[in-house]
């Protein structure tokens, strides 16, 4: 299966609660931190709900 690598590039200071608790469950704690995690559906809507926050990439 497809794995996805999230990296934090912004600072979640200011934002919503909803959206600091989003990255805290990813495993994201700090700007700069990376996270592999599968490709499922469950994932892929918690990195919508922070899109603004981080970026993705697909690894094989």
């Amino acid at each position: 299966m497809a794995q996805l690598k999230i990296t934090q590039t912004k600072s979640y200071i200011g934002s919503k609660q909803n959206h600091r608790d989003t990255l805290r469950s990813l495993g994201l704690k700090r700007l700069n931190d990376v996270v592999v995690k599968e490709d499922r559906p469950e994932f892929r809507g918690m990195v919508h709900t922070v899109r603004h926050l981080v970026t993705v990439e697909e690894v094989d």
